[in-house]
């Protein structure tokens, strides 16, 4: 009998109100008259169809989805039934667990009271909202459009709305910011009744306004001393509150971890539907393991085009093939951002290859010796103390 995989499903609905400046993600701002709400959850739906009459053919793994994410962009921008519509399709087209996480990434600026309630009427039960500050000037350097006053009150309707599960983001690294104003707002926030809080370092990435401004050296920055020590007081002030730093950027009470996250983190596979979206899957045969990481057409017009095709979904503009080695680099690299890191032995057992290779054996010892690694058997994890160097360890195991 075909065996079961775990997987997941991620939904990308492209369009903003506004770019900001530090994002590096596919989005497009504008207006919500111009957004068609139909047509691309018609175009969604198509693309569904038709890969998933691919991953059901018969003999291959069955796919078991375990969360679905739609992520943007801003996807509370979303007429919620045509968001529903794409939901249910999911969750009767590919077989899904009696209780899939289902998360809705949100701005302030396009969630209420009435658009929480109608989410969760569509089955939607953990909203993930972009806080990002509670300081007006700091919002102002991020180019947000909500103020303080209504990214609480986007919260609060949040959490009153009767949706299971609400998380946030705070960025951190801000100029001019100390490692007391991030664990104060920090602190506002879970204090808010909150259960889970992603704290992403502000980082700057090319082809952002940011990212322009940075070359030209005209953008104001944090001092690394600075966002270090941002890092480690946000640690030690969220686990005196009562929350696991589960992962580098993000921390839970017990139990609210976010389930969707940590299947790419644990290598899982994800089915990516609409533009922009990424998915990975693994070969169903060949040993050791292969796999193709895919990309859909960036663009909105292209990508609706491309599901109206007769014949099936042409929409896909990055097909990756992916061999044994560069899937257990990529295992290695997101595995170590959790606290409770990876077994490594495990990973490359399931991928048919051999994990503790003498080089990668002395290489642990070395890292170990220095604090930066904590090998038990086959596992490994890096400390908390050590998490800002996870990405030059990680690169040391490859």
């Amino acid at each position: 009998m075909p065996s079961t995989r775990r997987t997941s499903v991620y939904v990308h609905f492209p369009w903003c109100l506004a770019k900001c400046p530090y994002c590096d993600f596919v989005s497009y701002a504008t207006p919500r008259s111009d957004i068609d709400h139909e047509g691309y959850a018609d175009a969604v739906l198509r693309e569904l169809e038709w890969r998933a009459a691919a991953l059901g053919a018969e003999g291959r793994p069955v796919r078991q989805v375990g969360s679905v994410f739609f992520g943007g962009g801003t996807p509370s921008l979303w007429d919620p039934r045509q968001l529903g519509r794409v939901l249910a399709a999911i969750r009767s087209t590919l077989p899904t667990i009696a209780d899939v996480e289902v998360t809705v990434e949100c701005n302030p600026t396009s969630l209420d009271a009435d658009r929480a309630r109608a989410l969760r009427d569509e089955g939607v039960n953990r909203l993930s909202i972009g806080t990002q500050s509670l300081r007006q000037d700091q919002l102002t350097y991020l180019g947000r459009l909500h103020d303080p006053m209504g990214a609480r009150v986007a919260l609060e309707a949040a959490l009153a709305s009767g949706i299971a599960r609400v998380s946030t983001d705070l960025i951190f690294g801000l100029p001019g910011q100390t490692p007391a104003d991030a664990c104060e707002q920090a602190a506002t926030l879970v204090d808010l009744g909150l259960s889970h809080l992603s704290c992403y370092q502000l980082t700057i990435e090319p082809g952002t306004r940011f990212g322009e401004l940075a070359r030209r050296g005209r953008l104001p920055r944090a001092e690394d001393g600075q966002v270090a020590d941002a890092f480690l007081a946000l640690d030690e002030a969220l686990s005196a509150r009562g929350l696991t730093h589960y992962e580098i950027s993000n921390y839970a009470r017990p139990g609210e971890e976010a389930r969707h996250n940590l299947g790419y983190w644990l290598g899982d596979e994800y089915l990516g539907l609409g533009c922009a979206a990424f998915g990975f899957e693994r070969s169903d045969t060949a040993s050791p393991s292969t796999g193709v990481r895919y990309r859909n057409d960036l663009d909105p017009r292209r990508y609706v085009t491309a599901a109206r095709a007769p014949g099936g979904f042409s929409g896909r503009v990055l097909d990756e093939p992916l061999d044994g080695e560069a899937m257990l680099r990529e295992r290695i690299m997101l595995g170590l951002r959790l606290a409770s890191g990876f077994d490594l032995s495990a990973a490359a057992a399931e991928l048919g290859l051999v994990g503790w290779t003498p080089a990668r054996t002395l290489e642990a010892e070395r890292l170990a010796g220095r604090g930066r690694l904590v090998r038990e058997g086959g596992r490994v994890r890096v400390p908390t103390a050590a998490w800002l160097w996870t990405d030059d360890t990680a690169a040391r195991l490859f």
